[in-house]
């Protein structure tokens, strides 16, 4: 019997106790997500843009070959309006894509454009969020 009862204060004591420890950039995260989620406000910032498009980059593209030449790839920030941010991805074969960031929910088109063969197509949808830090 007494042996339950530790157990019950242990398992009372971890569960109450480690609920309470949450990191605060973790409920700083979840609320800026709720808010641009909610659409009341924009929390993206061009350097969240950047940083998230040159993060999706580097996990989706091979960048092996910009070690002889390094300026044959790269991100930069294209054009911004009132509702949305474009970030450019230029890849070793010369085509490029679009990254057109909704600033107010983080809903991310890609655009694929190969200048050689005047193709311009859309190849989907990413969340910004799931790319930022």
């Amino acid at each position: 019997m007494k042996r339950l009862f530790y157990i019950f204060i242990f398992v009372f004591n971890a569960t109450f106790i480690n609920s309470g420890c949450v990191s605060n950039n973790n409920v700083k995260i979840n609320t800026a997500n709720e808010t641009a989620l909610n659409g009341t406000k924009s929390i993206l910032t061009k350097d969240m843009v950047y940083s998230g498009i040159n993060n999706y980059c580097h996990q989706n593209f091979d960048w092996s070959i910009t070690q002889d030449n390094p300026d044959i790839m790269y991100v930069e920030m294209g054009e911004e309006t009132d509702t949305e941010y474009e970030v450019i991805f230029r890849s070793y074969t010369g085509s490029f894509t679009y990254f057109y960031v909704n600033k107010s929910d983080g809903k991310t088109r890609v655009v694929e454009y190969v200048p050689a063969l005047d193709i311009k197509e859309e190849s989907g949808t990413i969340n910004i969020f799931d790319y930022t830090e």
